[in-house]
């Protein structure tokens, strides 16, 4: 009775959930965005119950796909997947009903195909090594030392001071470090191995006594048995040949050593337990600089406590930036790196040579010798930035340092391929501004990797975006344009939740709650929802969402009305408005004021702009008006909208000849685009302002050149191309297959559901 009664609890709360994704929100309004958390809290509560809500979610989505409700499949299968992974024991059998399903999603078109086709290859390898997807997931999170898995992940956190309320940053950094209590190395190793041995054992392990054992157990013993497990989980994950049953025998025999002798001959007491799933490896910014995220970014490959001498970050990385090594790039695409030499050149200074065996040399080969003459030793820097990268390469996976001497007749080493063995996780927090300088940092990411490749063959780079909505936002990181509400912030995340309805109701939907959070008193039970909440809809987000909506960055030329001033360059993600400056000096504002009676308010402008075609052929299209202003728009306002394409709106002011006199009305003249040029044919300036953001505004304007960002490295390959065949226009050789346009992707739950 008890247990139809659990499982009739848990049917309701995913008949619950279902009906959110419809759009019948709960009645408590703060309950929206907690629904699936708090059944995953239900079931972390009694973890024998895991099989009971696998066993529910896959009767959920083979109804979902016989009657074509095909917006719940994907919600239900990251919900069956994350409670997979942190169930104690699962049988084979249920295991083999969700790896069915996902093959049959291989069928239907992207994304489903996709996550399914991903979710499948898991399963396989959980099916024949039980618990490997929880430790992976623990490794890799973590940073445990692992050779057979030696994958790294870290989850950097960045919030806007100036966009974000000083008690929402305080409040998420207490968060963050609470997360991080009582997560030491050991423990989590702990963790591991106990989750190891109960998803194969099942109800055969003794829970309470192997916790017991190994409590006991030296950390150096903890370790040995970790490594112990994790080559046998790993082994029987790869290799095709090993079943189940086999998988089972080894650990049985680890789990008979670790016990102790009295413990070994126990029965096991209590059934399945759960194994808690650590929390992230987290860290919290607040965006101060403006390569700030690259030097996190530097850190995280190659951390200061490997460095020989703990000098300062700032010094170090600022030295990096003025050493001009820029790489060689093949035309095989295998980078090869510039070697940072600290010879000084001086004969003096040369090391003690080594006594090698005597060669009698030729005449040439003695005259051929270098001879070094005095000269000035230049003073190296404390930690030169490029000898403390090239330390960071020698680690996993990394190339081995060329020798640029050998001797003749001896080939040199094959270098080791570089492997990506860190994944950096950049979650932003905030509105569509913060997305706008993520953007900005990007860019000028992907033009340092242009010119000096070191964390692109590296490092595995993923973006997330939290929507942060706070009722009072600083007012000198507010644009000054009229905005239709706080929603016109967010329209990068109102777009996500459109094309993801599981974006919707676990991440858009939380947009004021964070704020309320951070705003209650200090209380143990504040502590308590926030600790848990707030770090766990992060951790679920960036566990689970691995599917990238990409989004086109737009470059823009800004020219001023002084011809002295050099022109500005910048790149915007969401919006670029424009807004007739106003006067300054009295001459300027009398002429203004008798042009504004004869032609009416605003400035003449000519506009030049390709229009968009179904063809996808040019079509360039010039006019002249009189405006007071446009908008251009990249986030279109329907998710099957083309990304790359600008709505812009332009308010253009018709004049009407009648009876009574002249008489001004304003028309919003639309069109789409993707390349467009503005310019103030009466040398009037306006105003610029990117991504609503006024740190990001421009004054003085005569003329502004929009236009899809380019990738760094295409316009690099290409400048190398058309160097050696100046009248060749179209994209020959390598070009043809780099990407052309910059894309930011953001990832989501599903991508783009169409």
């Amino acid at each position: 009775m008890e247990s139809t009664e659990v499982e009739s609890d848990i049917l309701r709360r995913v008949r619950t959930l279902l009906r959110e994704l419809d759009g019948h929100h709960p009645t408590c309004q703060c309950d929206r965005g907690m629904l699936r958390w708090t059944l995953h809290k239900k079931i972390d509560q009694n973890p024998s119950n895991s099989s009971v809500l696998v066993r529910i979610l896959v009767k959920e989505l083979e109804r979902a796909e016989r009657g074509d409700f095909r917006h719940y499949i994907i919600p239900l299968l990251h919900t069956l997947m994350y409670t997979l992974i942190k169930a104690p024991s699962i049988s084979d059998e249920l295991c083999s009903r969700v790896y069915d399903f996902c093959k049959k999603l291989l069928t239907l078109p992207k994304p489903f195909c996709t996550i399914g086709l991903d979710y499948a290859v898991r399963l396989k390898m959980e099916r024949t090594a039980p618990g490997m997807l929880y430790q992976r997931m623990v490794i890799s999170e973590q940073s445990l030392k692992s050779d057979p898995y030696p994958y790294q992940e870290k989850i950097f956190i960045f919030a806007d001071p100036e966009l974000l309320s000083e008690a929402i940053c305080n409040a998420l950094v207490t968060d963050t470090e609470a997360a991080q209590v009582s997560q030491s190395p050991r423990v989590c190793m702990c963790y591991v191995i106990i989750h190891a041995m109960q998803a194969a054992l099942g109800e055969d392990c003794n829970v309470s006594g192997l916790k017991a054992s190994l409590q006991d157990m030296p950390t150096s013993e903890v370790e040995h048995w970790f490594r112990q497990v994790v080559v046998a989980v790993e082994c029987a994950g790869s290799e095709a040949s090993t079943d189940r049953g086999q998988h089972t025998a080894r650990l049985e025999k680890i789990y008979r050593a670790v016990l102790s002798p009295l413990q070994a001959g126990d029965a096991p007491l209590g059934g399945l337990q759960g194994t808690p799933l650590p929390n992230p490896s987290i860290s919290f910014h607040l965006w101060t600089e403006d390569d700030q995220l690259w030097k996190e970014l530097v850190l995280f490959i190659r951390p200061l406590a490997q460095s020989c001498e703990p000098y300062c970050l700032s010094q170090d990385l600022d030295n990096f930036e003025i050493q001009d090594i820029i790489s060689d790039c093949e035309c095989c695409e295998q980078t090869r790196f510039s070697v940072l030499s600290t010879d000084s050149g001086i004969e003096r200074d040369l090391p003690t040579a080594i006594e090698e065996p005597f060669v009698p040399c030729s005449t040439e080969t003695e005259q051929s010798r270098l001879h070094r003459k005095g000269g000035i030793k230049k003073k190296l820097s404390p930690l030169e930035s490029v000898a403390f990268l090239q330390a960071g390469c020698n680690g996993p996976g990394a190339k081995s340092p060329v020798k640029l001497q050998r001797r003749p007749g001896i080939p040199p080493e094959p270098a080791a391929p570089l492997q990506r063995l860190h994944t950096a996780r950049i979650v932003v927090l905030g509105d569509d501004r913060i997305l706008g300088r993520l953007a900005q940092a990007y860019h000028s990411l992907r033009k340092r990797e242009t010119r000096r490749v070191f964390l692109t063959p590296r490092l595995n780079l993923q973006f997330y975006h939290i929507p942060v909505v706070t009722g009072q936002s600083n007012p000198s990181a507010v644009s000054d344009h009229a905005a239709s509400g706080q929603e016109e912030l967010c329209e990068v995340a109102g777009y996500l939740s459109r094309a993801d309805p599981w974006y919707e109701s676990n991440i858009n939907a939380l947009c004021h709650v964070i704020p309320k959070l951070a705003a209650m008193p200090s209380s143990p039970s504040k502590h308590l929802v926030t600790d848990l909440f707030i770090t766990d809809v992060i951790a679920y987000y960036v566990r689970m969402g691995i599917q990238p909506v990409c989004f086109q960055v737009y470059a823009v030329k800004i020219f001023f009305n002084d011809v002295g001033q050099e022109p500005a360059e910048d790149v915007f993600l969401t919006e670029l408005r424009t807004q007739v400056q106003e006067s300054i000096s009295h001459r300027e504002l009398s002429t203004t004021k008798k042009k504004a009676t004869l032609d009416g308010p605003g400035i003449d402008l000519t506009v030049t702009y390709t229009k968009v075609v179904v063809s996808e052929r040019a079509k360039e299209l010039a006019m002249s008006l009189r405006s007071t202003g446009l908008v251009m728009k990249a986030i279109p306002a329907n998710e099957a909208e083309d990304v790359v394409c600008l709505n812009v709106n332009i308010t253009e002011i018709v004049r009407t000849n009648n009876l009574s006199g002249r008489s001004f009305s304003a028309v919003a003249n639309k069109l789409k685009t993707r390349n467009i040029k503005i310019r103030s044919t009466e040398q009037r300036p306006f105003t610029v302002c990117l991504d609503k953001d006024n740190r990001k505004a421009y004054r003085n304007v005569i003329s502004v050149e929009v236009s899809p960002c380019l990738e760094p490295s295409y316009c690099l390959q290409k400048t190398r191309t058309t160097k050696f065949n100046l009248h060749e226009t179209e994209d020959v050789g390598l070009v043809k297959f780099m990407p052309k346009s910059l894309l930011l992707p953001i990832n989501t739950f599903a991508g783009v559901i169409q």
